[in-house]
């Protein structure tokens, strides 16, 4: 939780960063109402710091221009968010190792005795079990999209397929996503007149049309349409199997990148694509609900030789 000091540091922190914030944005961050916000804002007056407002109901903060605060001491948790940060963005492969690397020595060089030994510990010591990328694409790719995205601006970019076939898309931009190594990039195509998931590594090239506007769908689940995206993307072997269990339960079972369960009458059926049916046998062995399998015959071929093969680790045992 916030203090009053931590957060006056805070807004100034914000205005410093972003330049001018509203009321309403600053009561978000901060977790107040706005009335507190202004309370805030004239204790910073009242200290002599410049801090002014545009007119209107909701005229934004900004400090007077030219003044700046001098650097601000990392407290604990703060030194605890930014080394963690940059420990996962080199596990995933944001920009390159030496760019994470330096930032971490610097931020570690700065730092408190105190703070910096619990720092330091977490840096040599702490491991994400995250997948590490699986393809990099070029920083300044997923830069643009953010930023783009942000802005509420739209892209052009050029796109290669899975196939080796390149076009040209203006987009927008709802989003970017990282997912079991692999970057996203989610919008709406006017190529393709629809919601399209391209897959950042296969970006050419890429650039925001400043000025060029439009409205992103307030609330969009960026990783729920990625993985939607990625159970609806046609395999070798298209799967169907009936589960004994309620649809809700089903659903929750079930990752979404695979498929999404579906009520057929009284029954749950799931239907979905697969490329490696060996796979797939594994995962209803482990499915927490038992489950029938109606197509194709070979995926029922792939789960009796895996039954064949734990009976022989079994019977060894004996």
């Amino acid at each position: 939780m916030y203090n009053p000091t931590t957060r006056l540091l805070t807004i100034l922190e914000l205005l410093q960063l972003h330049g001018s914030m509203s009321g309403v944005d600053l009561a978000a961050r901060l977790e107040v109402d706005v009335r507190t916000v202004r309370r805030y804002i004239t204790m910073l007056q009242d200290m002599a710091i410049p801090v002014e407002s545009e007119r209107g109901r909701h005229g934004n903060y900004y400090l007077r221009p030219g003044y700046k605060l001098p650097p601000l001491m990392f407290g604990e948790d703060e030194a605890l968010a930014i080394t963690l940060g940059l420990l996962m963005a080199r596990r995933i492969g944001i920009g390159d190792a030496t760019g994470a690397e330096g930032a971490l020595a610097k931020v570690l060089r700065v730092l408190p005795e105190t703070i910096n030994t619990t720092a330091e510990a977490l840096a040599n010591v702490l491991v994400f079990d995250l997948p590490a990328a699986r393809a990099t694409p070029d920083r300044a790719a997923i830069i643009a999209a953010s930023v783009a995205t942000h802005r509420g601006e739209q892209l052009t970019l050029r796109y290669r397929a899975f196939n080796g076939e390149e076009t040209e898309r203006r987009l927008d931009p709802y989003g970017v996503a990282y997912r079991a190594g692999f970057w996203y990039l989610v919008g709406y195509c006017h190529l393709r007149q629809g919601l399209r998931t391209f897959r950042m590594e296969r970006v050419v090239s890429i650039a925001r049309l400043i000025g060029t506007v439009f409205e992103r769908p307030p609330g969009f689940d960026v990783v729920a349409y990625v993985e939607e995206s990625i159970a609806n993307t046609p395999g070798i072997w298209t799967v169907a199997v009936r589960l004994d269990t309620d649809l809700e339960t089903a659903r929750r079972l079930i990752p979404r990148a695979m498929g999404l369960p579906e009520q057929q009458g009284k029954e749950v059926i799931l239907r979905c694509y697969m490329q490696d049916l060996h796979w797939f046998a594994y995962f209803l062995a482990r499915l927490d609900c038992p489950a029938q399998i109606i197509d194709p015959p070979e995926a029922r071929e792939e789960v009796l030789q895996l039954a064949t093969q734990i009976g022989a680790v079994v019977g060894r045992g004996q």
